[in-house]
């Protein structure tokens, strides 16, 4: 039986409320850690709706670089809207993964999305919010099971 691993990464986060949502979500669906980059994130106030306080047990690192803190063995998944992106209906997750989410106001740069193995999209009339998208991946991974579930 496989335990699975996964974590998000951000990429230049906006707003706290949406960091703290990720955080929530994140203690929802067993993620190991989150990391971001940026600073816009720095600047606002931290956890305004991480109402479980999911910090104390998952990490939140603000790091320089999320190629440099990729975890071993776990592929890069980038979750952005592109003609080359999968559809997360007929996605199978990998066993350990590592979503990495554009922010709020933009897409993934390309420094980001090469370094990807796969690049994956939620089917919608527009985008998501970024705390919404980051619950379909995390609920997906969570349903289509593989014994990834912490649960």
């Amino acid at each position: 039986m496989s335990k699975g691993y996964s974590c998000v990464g951000l990429f230049n986060p906006k707003t706290p409320e949406n960091v703290g949502s990720v955080m929530r979500a994140a203690g929802c669906y067993g993620v190991n850690s989150v990391f971001y980059t940026g600073t816009r994130y720095d600047l606002a106030k931290q956890f305004c709706t991480d109402t479980k306080n999911v910090h104390r047990d998952i990490p939140l690192i603000g790091v320089e670089d999320l190629k440099a803190v990729l975890p071993l063995g776990c592929v890069p998944v980038a979750v952005e809207l592109s003609d080359d992106a999968k559809p997360l209906p007929s996605y199978k997750h990998p066993e350990r993964a590592f979503y990495i989410f554009g922010p709020e106001d933009g897409s993934l740069k390309k420094e980001i999305t090469s370094f990807c193995r796969e690049t994956i999209y939620v089917p919608t009339k527009g985008c998501m919010n970024l705390a919404a998208a980051v619950n379909v991946i995390l609920y997906d991974r969570l349903a289509k099971g593989d014994n990834f579930s912490h649960h």
